[in-house]
């Protein structure tokens, strides 16, 4: 018995590592989406840890195939937290030329917008 469930496992991972070796594989775990950035870096702290404790043993079929499904929360998280830190870069842009300038308006805009997106990433 213990044989054959091996085997499946051995099958599924096979499967699995074929997909992720073709050139346009197909989506077949989905991940959890990371719709703003407090869930992104949320999602991104929690799925570290967890392949962090998949990574600690000697890594089984069935550790593969854990791995290989949190990594599509992970992407999806970094995916995210890229695109915002893009943005915050920009914004940290204006806030500097604003105090570069002496442009209080802009400066007292532009900071607060940097200032909330910064804490989400670093508190």
């Amino acid at each position: 018995m213990k044989n054959v469930i091996k085997g499946a496992v051995l099958a599924v991972s096979l499967a699995v590592a074929g997909g992720a070796m073709a050139d346009d594989r197909p989506d077949h775990f989905k991940g959890l989406e990371s719709p703003d950035l407090q869930t992104a870096v949320a999602n991104f702290s929690e799925y570290n840890k967890r392949l962090e404790k998949a990574l600690s043993g000697d890594l089984t079929d069935a550790d593969l195939v854990e791995i290989h499904q949190l990594t599509y929360t992970l992407e999806n998280a970094l995916e995210k937290i890229n695109d915002d830190l893009e943005e915050l870069a920009e914004t940290l842009e204006e806030v500097h030329v604003a105090s570069e300038t002496f442009n209080r308006d802009d400066l007292k805009k532009a900071g607060p917008v940097y200032l909330k997106a910064a804490r989400t990433v670093i508190k």
